[in-house]
């Protein structure tokens, strides 16, 4: 019987399907990742409101979903959700992938994968629960990055702001899966009205309010360098303005954004990508042994484009 090692992972969202995408294509296990991203899109759509439930009540659909009597199949499980009234909602909870021999090189014989879902596995790793992991590297960020007054605008420059004393987690890889933290402005901010001269040296020059999400008030102190940020006061959306409308009525602001298509249409002008949010790999360097070694070069070799390559984790 060979050993399994246990990596944390997300619960559900774009962290989750993207290391299943990894998976799916790096392990051969095309059915399971699709069953398990096709139920949770499923379910987010029925907390929503935007689908009905077709099998009856959470409950039942959570039991139709898991076999627990195979532990090759997908597990889930319940959460509160955020939304109003909290519902409960079907997230996922584990899976057990055998690694096979031709997809393995350099793998023990009989090792298997177990996928755990975490709300935060970068806090999972930190607490040495696993040594292997995956998580927005934006996790990284608001925890454990140090702040100094020079920008930190790449991922692949996490692991030299860590300080090994705080946590023996480090940055592995990237997935590929990259939107950015996207600087914006109102069109009487901007200078002469053209995103091109929206970017860091703007801010440098800039006082006044800049709207942002408080959960990332820590990564935009890190993403701009504490230099930058002087003579500027951090805003908050009220509950009831999305965040694109809230940074129009402050003139500017940071959001993460995708294509910037809802920015636009409140009128702002979009500046600088100043940082990528990437799900990455990570490791608790402490807990990595010969097997968790294997695995990891395994899971890490870059396959698209990602704003992070295999770095100091050899």
């Amino acid at each position: 019987m060979g050993e399994t090692i246990s990596i944390a992972v997300p619960r559900k969202g774009r962290p989750l399907e993207s290391v299943f995408d990894r998976l799916a294509r790096r392990l051969d296990v095309t059915d399971v990742a699709d069953d398990v991203i096709s139920t949770l899109r499923h379910e987010k759509a029925v907390t929503k409101g935007t689908v009905e439930a077709a099998r009856g009540d959470v409950y039942h659909r959570l039991a139709t979903y898991s076999n627990v009597d195979d532990p090759q199949a997908p597990e889930y499980t319940l959460v509160r959700d955020d939304r109003a009234g909290k519902p409960r909602r079907i997230v996922f909870d584990s899976v057990t992938i055998p690694i096979d021999e031709s997809n393995g090189d350099g793998v023990p014989a009989g090792t298997s994968i177990r996928l755990v879902g975490r709300e935060e596995p970068f806090r999972a790793l930190r607490t040495h629960d696993f040594a292997l992991g995956f998580d927005s590297a934006d996790l990284v960020l608001e925890e454990v990055v140090e702040l100094r007054p020079e920008p930190l605008d790449r991922i692949a420059d996490i692991n030299a702001r860590i300080d090994p004393s705080d946590t023996d987690v480090e940055v592995v890889t990237g997935l590929g899966d990259t939107v950015y933290h996207t600087l914006m402005v109102a069109p009487d901010v901007a200078p002469s009205g053209v995103s091109s001269a929206v970017d860091r040296s703007f801010l440098t020059d800039y006082e006044g309010p800049l709207c942002i999400a408080p959960r990332y008030e820590r990564l935009v102190q890190a993403v701009l360098g504490t230099e930058t940020l002087e003579g500027i006061d951090f805003r908050y959306p009220s509950a009831e303005l999305e965040e694109e409308a809230a940074i129009a009525d402050a003139g500017a602001g940071v959001y993460l954004t995708v294509t910037g298509s809802t920015a636009r249409e409140h009128g702002l002008v979009l500046g600088e990508q100043l940082f990528p949010s990437e799900t990455v790999l990570m490791e608790n360097t402490a807990e990595v042994s010969s097997t968790v070694a294997a695995v990891r070069s395994l899971l890490a070799t870059p396959e698209t484009e990602t704003e992070l390559v295999v770095g100091s984790a050899e």
